[in-house]
C-alpha cells in the first residue's frame, strides 16, 4: 500500500522541524524550556494553546525552528487532526517535553492522516499537507486503517453518477484482484431467478440494474464472518418522494456499503485470520413505471411476505435478503452497516452511529473496541415490543409502520427477524456524513465505527486490541 502523502518516513526525521502539542494549562512550562527570542515570539503572537490552534516559532537567525499545536486531550487520536492543513508544507517531527503530556506518535497518525483527508476528484489541485515524520515502529496498520476511512470516504463522497451499482461493483472487485478475493454479482432479471425478491423489487424501477455483490476472502478453515451493507446508491424514496432537502445528500444512502468494502480491505490487507463474506445489496431507488408502491406486498428470500407502508424504508428491504442470504453460509458472526434511519440521528446526532446486537458477548466486546479505539459507538435496544409497529393486517410484516415512534429500534427489530436464533448479529446504524467541518472531520463522507469492528475482528480472532 503506497504512503499518503501527509506522512514522511522515518528516515526524514533530522531533517524535519519539531513538534511539540501542549495544553493551554501545560503552556507555560513549555515555553520556559526555550531560547528567549522563541519566548518572546509566542508571547507576543498571543499564542494560548487553545485546542485546533497552532503556530510555528522562528529560530535566533528568522528561520522556522519548531511549531506548536494546541490541544484539548493528548490521548485523543484526533487531537492533532487540524494540523496538516494549517501548518504551512512541509516535514514535522512529534517530540515530547518533560512534563506535558505527548500525544502517542502512533496514535496521531489516524488524526493527522484523516486531517488531510479531501475529496479533490472534481477539484483543482490544492496546497499539499503538512507531513507528519513516521515513528521508529511500525505504522502499517494505522495507516491502513486511516486508507480504508479515506476508501469509505470517497466512495459516499463521489455523486451518484459516478457511483451506482456498476461502479460499487466495480470497487468491489478492485479490492478483490488487489487482495486475492472472489467477487460474484446477481444482477437484474437473474435475482428473480436467484430467489433475491426484495432486492430486485426496489432496484427495479432504475435504468441501472440492481444487484446483490458478493466478495468471498480468505482460508477455508478460519473462522467465518459475514459483513454486509446497505448499497442504495441513490434514495429518492420511492412513490413516498422525500423533499427537495432530504433528497439532497442521498448519494450517502451507499454509506453501508461504503463501510463494509472499507472494512473488507482492512481485513484483507492486515492479512487477519479470517475467512470473509461481504454483501453488498447495491440498488437505486428511483421512480418509475415499474416502481413498487406503498400497500404493495413483496415476497423475502426468507419467505416472508412484506407489505410495504412506506417505500421510503427501502434500505431494510434490500438488508433482509442479504442477511437471510449470509445466514445460509453459516457464518459465526454477522455483522451490518448501513445509513438506515433519521431516527438514530434524531436519537443520538450525526456524530454518534446506534449499534445494536442480539449477542451481549458480541455488544460487549463491540462496544470496549469502540473505546479503545476512540471511535464511538452507542448501544440501542432490540426492544421486543415494538414488533406491534410493523403489523400487518394483510402479509407476515410491514416495512415501516403509521407511528413514528421508535424509528430506529423497528427498523433493527426488522433486521433482527431476517437473523437466525444463536448467531451474533450486530448492526450499525451511521450516518456516514460530516454536516459540518470538525478537525479530521471536512464535510462529506466520513467513516464511523469502522476503526472500532477493526479493533473488534483484531481482538477477537487475532489476539490483538
Amino acid at each position: 500500500m503506497p504512503m499518503p502523502d501527509c506522512f514522511a518516513p522515518a528516515d526524514a526525521r533530522s531533517g524535519a522541524l519539531p513538534l511539540h502539542a501542549c495544553r493551554r494549562d501545560e503552556l507555560e512550562r513549555l515555553v520556559a524550556g526555550l531560547g528567549s527570542v522563541q519566548q518572546h515570539w509566542i508571547w507576543s503572537q498571543n499564542f494560548q494553546a487553545e485546542p485546533n490552534t497552532c503556530l510555528v516559532v522562528p529560530g535566533d537567525d528568522g528561520r522556522p525552528a519548531l511549531a506548536l499545536a494546541g490541544v484539548a486531550d493528548a490521548s485523543d487520536p484526533f487531537a492533532l487532526a487540524h494540523l496538516p492543513l494549517q501548518l504551512p508544507p512541509g516535514d514535522y517531527r512529534l517530540e515530547a517535553v518533560d512534563g506535558v503530556d505527548a500525544p502517542d506518535p502512533l496514535q496521531s497518525l489516524v488524526g493527522w492522516g484523516l486531517g488531510a483527508y479531501r475529496f479533490d476528484r472534481y477539484l483543482t489541485a490544492r496546497r499539499p499537507p503538512a507531513r507528519l515524520v513516521l515513528p521508529e515502529h511500525d505504522a502499517a496498520d494505522v495507516i491502513a486503517q486511516v486508507d480504508a476511512s479515506c476508501l469509505v470516504r470517497d466512495l459516499v463522497n463521489t455523486p451518484t453518477e459516478h457511483m451506482g451499482p456498476d461502479e460499487l461493483e466495480a470497487a468491489a472487485r478492485e479490492l478483490a484482484q488487489t487482495h486475492g478475493g472472489e467477487v460474484e454479482v446477481v444482477s437484474g432479471e437473474d435475482l428473480l431467478a436467484h430467489n433475491f425478491p426484495a432486492i430486485h423489487a426496489v432496484g427495479r424501477a432504475s435504468h441501472r440494474a440492481p444487484r446483490l455483490i458478493q466478495l468471498r476472502w480468505g482460508k477455508p478453515g478460519d473462522p467465518h464472518v459475514a459483513i454486509i451493507g446497505k448499497g442504495v446508491c441513490f434514495d429518492t424514496g420511492g412513490l413516498d418522494i422525500k423533499p427537495g432537502a432530504g433528497m439532497r445528500n442521498m448519494k450517502k444512502d451507499m454509506g453501508g456499503a461504503a463501510h463494509a468494502l472499507g472494512l473488507a480491505q482492512l481485513v484483507m490487507d492486515r492479512q487477519l485470520p479470517i475467512r470473509i463474506t461481504v454483501l453488498v445489496p447495491a440498488v437505486e431507488n428511483a421512480i418509475a413505471a415499474n416502481s413498487y408502491r406503498p400497500g404493495d406486498v413483496i415476497a423475502t428470500r426468507a419467505g416472508l411476505s412484506i407489505e410495504i407502508d412506506n417505500t421510503d424504508a427501502e434500505g431494510r428491504i434490500v438488508l433482509c435478503d442479504a442477511l437471510t442470504y449470509a445466514a445460509e453460509s453459516d457464518p459465526e458472526l454477522v455483522l451490518d452497516f448501513a445509513t438506515l434511519t433519521g431516527a438514530a440521528r434524531i436519537a443520538l446526532g450525526p456524530e454518534l452511529p446506534a449499534l445494536y446486537s442480539n449477542d451481549e458477548a458480541l455488544a460487549a466486546d463491540y462496544l470496549k473496541a469502540a473505546a479503545d479505539s476512540r471511535d464511538p459507538l452507542w448501544r440501542m435496544p432490540l426492544w421486543q415490543p415494538y414488533l406491534n409497529y410493523l403489523k400487518s393486517p394483510i402479509a407476515d410484516w410491514a416495512n415501516s409502520g403509521a407511528s413514528r415512534m421508535a424509528g430506529s429500534i423497528t427498523a433493527a427489530l426488522y433486521l433482527q427477524r431476517f437473523v437466525p436464533a444463536g448467531l451474533p448479529w450486530a448492526h450499525s446504524d451511521v450516518f456516514a456524513w460530516s454536516e459540518a467541518d470538525r478537525p479530521g472531520h471536512p464535510v462529506g463522507g466520513d467513516a464511523q465505527g469502522l476503526r472500532a469492528a477493526y479493533t473488534l475482528l483484531k481482538a477477537r480472532y487475532a489476539g490483538a486490541g
